[in-house]
């Protein structure tokens, strides 16, 4: 019986056989050891594909404890029936998951009784450009991405961790999307209290088939029938989930603090457009792309497919949504590189942080504008920007929920 297997597909999309990270990891392996063998972990947003793959990298080692907190109970449900099912992972006795918010006052009382954590990791994050709505979608996100990760500084700052890595994006290098923007002010945050806490973070590619992305959305099309959409016009890097776990791992436990790692991907070589993994996996299910004039057309070819036809229906488009980068990109003219480290990864060092007083005056700015009822998504895009004078936000009066 023929299976699909994924994993082999997103090599074969990537053009990578094995992970793009091999050699940094076996280059460091002891060092890495020495790092984690024995450490007590604490991972926040480990449910998600990012988190989770770290965790799976983590587990490749001999840690002495992890604690997972996740508010997606079902997540860590699959999380946990996933490591313990996957040979070569050494699960510690005290692995334990709680389906609880880090801003919650329950996790503090973990986090006091059940440590102390020599490695934290952050992963919890509004991560979707579509989350870029209105005023209160954005609030949600600012709150999450930046405002409950400085509560968690605060905290870090009592109780200092060896490590401590927190997940950014390549859409925080010249930001034009709210999304980008707002983990461009958490790397802001988090850069003033790399003076005080040995702290690290990551832009990388999207990662292929993690929940929620369009890539993933594909498979959900698939088993319920229903047409490929996406645009045609916007490339992007891709790295597998296990890849993006092990570039989490590596700069956390091996950059200096205030490091931003990024992959050395090849922007010629390994920029992919959404439409041509589309095709490819239709290709894979010995499926042909049909291409349709628009999303009604596409609708109307999925509802009258036959069971045996070999035929599938996509719809692919110029974008025409807000806040939509039509390149990628891991760092600005103006940040200084480090490219001769690693074989597969390169870091921002000497990063102009900010003081602790200017961040703690940005946020009272924001939670001064988020107790109005009146605000609109402009008043809070202005805010931003006055913070990250090269956010050159794009509005086009539309979102990626008025798309299929």
């Amino acid at each position: 019986m023929n299976r699909f297997n994924l994993h082999q597909f997103i090599c074969a999309a990537t053009g990578r056989a094995e992970s793009y990270f091999k050699k940094d990891i076996e280059n460091n392996f002891a060092e890495l050891s020495k790092r984690i063998d024995g450490k007590s972990v604490l991972v926040i947003g480990g449910a998600g594909t990012i988190g989770s793959s770290y965790i799976r990298a983590i587990l490749r080692f001999k840690p002495k404890k992890v604690y997972v907190i996740d508010t997606d109970e079902n997540g860590l449900t699959e999380l946990v029936r996933d490591v313990r099912s996957t040979v070569g992972l050494n699960v510690p006795d005290e692995f334990i998951t709680y389906p609880i918010n880090f801003s919650d006052p329950v996790f503090t009382k973990i986090f006091l009784q059940k440590g102390p954590f020599e490695i934290v990791a952050n992963f919890a994050a509004h991560k979707h450009v579509r989350s870029e709505k209105d005023e209160f979608s954005i609030e949600a996100m600012i709150n999450n991405n930046v405002i409950r990760a400085k509560s968690l500084l605060d905290l870090l700052m009592e109780h200092k961790p060896e490590r401590f890595f927190c997940v950014s994006t390549d859409k925080a290098a010249n930001p034009v999307n709210v999304m980008g923007a707002s983990k461009k002010l958490m790397e802001e945050v988090i850069m003033a209290y790399s003076k005080y806490i040995p702290i690290t973070t990551a832009r990388f590619a999207n990662v292929a088939f993690s929940n929620g992305s369009l890539l993933y959305g594909f498979l959900e099309r698939m088993m319920k029938q229903q047409p490929f959409s996406g645009p045609s016009n916007i490339k992007r890097y891709f790295v597998s989930p296990e890849e993006s776990g092990q570039l989490c791992m590596l700069a956390c436990m091996l950059g200096n603090s205030g490091s931003i790692f990024f992959p050395k991907l090849d922007p010629e070589k390994d920029m992919q457009t959404f439409e041509t993994i589309g095709v490819k996996l239709l290709q894979a299910h010995g499926l042909e792309a049909v291409f349709c004039k628009n999303e009604e057309d596409a609708r109307q070819f999925a509802f009258h497919l036959k069971p045996d036809s070999k035929l599938y229906p996509v719809y692919f488009f110029e974008s025409d949504t807000s806040g939509e980068k039509t390149y990628e990109e891991f760092f600005t003219d103006a940040e200084t590189l480090v490219n001769n480290e690693f074989e597969a990864l390169g870091y921002v060092k000497d990063y102009p942080a900010k003081s602790l007083e200017e961040v703690n005056t940005m946020f009272e700015r924001f939670n001064y504008l988020f107790q109005k009822n009146n605000i609109r998504k402009a008043d809070i895009v202005q805010l931003m920007a006055e913070f990250i004078p090269n956010f050159e936000h794009i509005e086009k009066g539309k979102n990626l929920d008025q798309r299929m």
